[in-house]
């Protein structure tokens, strides 16, 4: 399959993979809504249109494995604990909250996760992390998601200098959605995110398609390699459906135009109608009632609690 219309249909998905997307595809229109009703507070960074990139990786990354997110990371957490209810009451400051609210939208810690809105300060942390996994825990990895804009930032090459020369079992996931906040990569970015991997002696995997199942094939073989050792860059060629933040997107109608006719959203739709409404209403309604209705029916966490 590839990432554009052009006639192949997307692969079938399992139930458990259609409600998972689903799940965070509605989590974060919920959220929009929320702040749009002034219901929360603070920022937030949706990853609509890019659901797809944690949910294929899901099933290639174990309890043992370290994953390291960033600002746009409700997705990765959402696949890693489908725990809506205690992020949601993270970000709107109420009991149950994941870390007590004082993380919020972007600095989520729980177990073997981490996120920050701090650009590149993951690299080097994971690095780290899989320097201690390669001595103590050999066959974990640890995975570590980065966007297009982050390559601005000096740790990100001392981070895959040190996985290059210590063989480190480090996964790097490059979510290129083709924008750094308001500005185009092509016009903060020289070169190529392959280049600067190969700079490394680091190999390179880039993703076109968004079709879960052939991504997980695709990738099945050079993540078991990581495991041994072998540092990976891996590059998804994605799409930010919606702005940068809460509404501060200035991208040309033609480049919002093409985000959506890229949306897997829609094409499942298209593709696979039966399975995917039969999902998709059941999902967005729990978004509409139980989960959203009764994390704001919480006590909201007072000044005491937030430690």
């Amino acid at each position: 399959m590839t990432e554009t219309l052009d006639g192949l249909r997307l692969s079938p998905l399992t139930d458990e993979d259609l409600e998972l997307l689903l799940l965070v595809r509605h989590f974060e229109l919920k959220l929009l809504e929320l702040y749009g009703r002034g219901d929360l507070n603070g920022t937030t960074h949706t990853c609509l249109g890019q659901e797809y990139v944690p949910v294929a990786l899901r099933s290639l990354l174990g309890p043992a494995d370290h994953v390291f997110s960033n600002h746009r990371g409700h997705g990765h957490y959402l696949a890693r604990f489908r725990d809506p209810h205690g992020l949601l009451a993270e970000i709107m400051g109420r009991e149950g909250a994941v870390c007590g609210g004082v993380g919020g939208s972007q600095h989520i810690h729980r177990d073997r996760y981490m996120s920050t809105g701090v650009q590149g300060e993951s690299m080097p942390v994971a690095a780290g992390v899989a320097l201690h996994l390669k001595r103590s825990e050999p066959g974990a990895l640890a995975c570590v998601h980065i966007g297009d804009g982050t390559w601005g930032e000096g740790a990100v090459y001392e981070a895959l200098n040190l996985a290059a020369l210590w063989r480190l079992p480090l996964l790097v996931v490059v979510e290129n959605n083709g924008i750094a906040q308001s500005t185009p990569t092509a016009s903060q970015m020289a070169g190529t995110v392959a280049d600067r991997a190969a700079a490394f002696g680091i190999p390179h995997r880039l993703v076109l398609s968004t079709d879960v199942n052939e991504i997980r094939l695709s990738l099945e073989r050079e993540i078991a390699r990581v495991r041994e050792g072998q540092p990976l860059v891996v590059e998804f060629v994605t799409h930010r459906l919606g702005p940068h933040s809460k509404g501060d997107d200035i991208r040309p109608a033609e480049v919002v135009r093409a985000a959506r006719d890229n949306d897997w959203y829609a094409r499942y739709a298209h593709d696979h109608p039966e399975h995917f409404y039969r999902l998709d209403g059941v999902v967005k309604g729990r978004g509409r009632g139980p989960v959203a209705g009764e994390v704001a029916a919480r006590p909201r966490l007072s000044r005491g609690a937030i430690t």
